[in-house]
């Protein structure tokens, strides 16, 4: 029987983001570190409260253009935490203005999406699960990355966010084997 993954159950905003969006593998540097961002706004909270506030963060931080990001100042901090339709939390929004500007410098030196992706030579890990509880949390893989892009000065980007993330962005492949939408992202 071919379901989807259990964990977006049936609600239709967490069905229509696992449908069209969650393990695509993503190759736009941009909408790559949108995602990053998100994930780390994220972190305490639940996924469902994020993609609820999508298109109120997508409009607070300037489409998550990150040239504009990078140039926001203190006045745009107290903007950010007075906007109730995103997560308030001047730690997160810092981080995100303060990534915006590490995600040039990448972009400049290799490109974002290149320096993320090298880490599987530009192809995706196929998993092959058939249960939820066979897939990890966080991988050798995904600690490696978060120490890099710590290095780098990201903040909120623990190997737990980035494993999430890999699987937002298709890097890896963690779409049960009875979900339809294994096979199809695989392709």
């Amino acid at each position: 029987m071919n379901e989807r993954c259990p964990w977006c159950g049936t609600l239709e905003i967490y069905t229509k983001y696992h449908d069209e969006e969650w393990g695509v593998p993503e190759y736009d540097s941009r909408a790559l570190w949108e995602k990053l961002v998100l994930d780390g706004f994220q972190a305490g909270l639940s996924w469902l409260t994020i993609l609820k506030k999508r298109s109120a963060f997508r409009q607070a931080f300037a489409g998550f253009d990150p040239v504009q990001v990078a140039a926001f100042g203190e006045a745009d901090v107290q903007r950010l935490l007075q906007n109730a339709g995103i997560i308030r939390h001047r730690g997160k929004i810092e981080a995100a203005i303060r990534g915006a500007a590490i995600w040039q410098e990448i972009e400049q030196q290799e490109g974002f999406d290149n320096y993320l992706w090298k880490y599987v030579e530009g192809k995706p890990i196929v998993n092959r699960f058939t249960r939820m509880e066979e897939i990890p949390t966080a991988t050798d893989l995904s600690t490696q990355i978060a120490k890099d892009l710590k290095k780098r000065g990201f903040n909120f980007c623990g190997p737990t966010i980035v494993y999430a993330f890999m699987e937002a962005v298709g890097i890896v492949n963690d779409h049960l084997v009875t979900c339809p939408r294994h096979s199809e992202v695989r392709r």
